[in-house]
């Protein structure tokens, strides 16, 4: 029987890592299945998808601009055009299964898919449904959510609580502390404080780290600083001269930057909690606050509410957070505490388990 399995969206990190966990997880499960991504031209999943080793499809779709309402003149076509492709890639490819992980280019591949009678899943990573997926839902064969209680956006008989795909790289490290560190060119008897932003960064907490770099290194810590794009040029000018700082936008070895890490400070998006979770790092979040139904903060408080986790608020954090993290970075007890019960919230297996289902209802 022919497994023939496209999955679309993107956008950023937490939408293409977790769908790229499932497609090696298909791999791994029916080495024979063919699989095609399908993103938006000009976002990240085009180059992070070829570089795990799959072949994508870029659609001329874009999202909704909020902060210029002329930039959405085009978007009508855009959207129709979009459509076109995804029936030229669905007649070409022949997909017998469509799995959706999220980003806008997922919905008019689910959507066609499912007026051409092809079964379609959806992945729900947060709290909080997205409204594409909400449409979707209604006629997809069952919507993978990472925690119970959904029903309030999805039919309750479609529902299975699987948790969020973390990398098989990430949920089985293998490298150790002094290895993580020497990759980076920190030293391995010195603390390391790991800050990520999520894959396009994050401005509050790139200025709050800019604004206290002398008090890191006057504490002895060093600084793994993953900045986003927009942020690099001006970091990596406040780091200058300061042997203690490993700067860049982005980091492709994920599993190498968590060994080294000591402390985590990160937004609170729920790929980036899952991995936490799965990696038991103590962590500060700072919550996105505009995220939709600010759920950032609903992610981050289901793990503070079990001392699994620290939160400073995106206001506090220009004030507060430096001091927080050369705090816990020095509390041996608490560091401890916090990593022993963000472990216990880890949700291992998602991809298997997702890849699993996929393939066992193929026709």
């Amino acid at each position: 029987m022919s497994q023939r399995i496209i999955i679309a969206g993107g956008g950023t990190g937490g939408h293409i890592f977790p769908a790229i966990a499932v497609a090696n997880a298909i791999k791994s499960v029916a080495p024979n299945a063919s699989i095609l991504f399908v993103g938006a031209q000009g976002k990240m999943e085009m180059e992070k998808v070829p570089q795990a080793g799959y072949h994508i499809k870029g659609l001329s779709i874009a999202g909704f601009n909020r902060s210029s309402l002329v930039k959405n003149i085009g978007l009508p076509f855009k959207l129709i055009k979009s459509f076109l492709q995804v029936r030229k890639i669905l007649r070409q490819f022949k997909p017998n299964a469509v799995f959706g992980v999220g980003g806008y280019s997922s919905y008019p591949v689910l959507r066609m898919a499912q007026a051409s009678g092809i079964d379609t899943y959806l992945h729900e990573s947060n709290a909080f449904a997205g409204k594409s997926n909400i449409l979707l839902g209604k006629k997809a064969k069952k919507i993978f959510v990472a925690a119970a209680g959904m029903e309030t956006f999805f039919a309750a008989e479609k529902l299975m609580v699987t948790g969020n795909p973390v990398r098989s790289s990430i949920a089985n490290i293998t490298a150790t502390a002094a290895q993580g560190k020497s990759e980076f060119g920190l030293d391995p008897n010195k603390p390391v404080l790991f800050v990520m932003g999520g894959s396009l960064g994050a401005k509050s907490i790139n200025e709050a780290i800019a604004s206290n770099l002398p008090a890191l290194e006057a504490a002895g810590v060093q600084l793994l600083w993953q900045t986003g794009k927009p942020f690099l040029a001006e970091a990596k000018l406040a780091a200058l001269g300061k042997s203690n700082i490993w700067v860049g936008d982005f980091i492709t070895d994920m599993p190498l930057a968590y060994a080294a890490a000591d402390v985590v400070i990160s937004r609170s998006g729920a790929m980036s909690v899952a991995e936490l979770c799965m990696v038991a790092k103590p962590t500060i979040f700072v919550p996105y606050p505009f995220a939709a139904e600010d759920h950032q903060t609903a992610n981050a408080m289901a793990l503070v509410n079990q001392q699994a986790a620290m939160l400073i608020t995106n206001h506090d954090a220009k004030d507060k957070l430096v001091s927080t993290a050369l705090q816990l970075i020095t509390d041996v007890e608490l560091c401890k505490q916090l990593s022993f019960n963000i472990k216990k919230m880890a949700k291992p297996n998602a991809d298997v388990t997702i890849a699993k289902f996929i393939l066992q209802h193929i026709k």
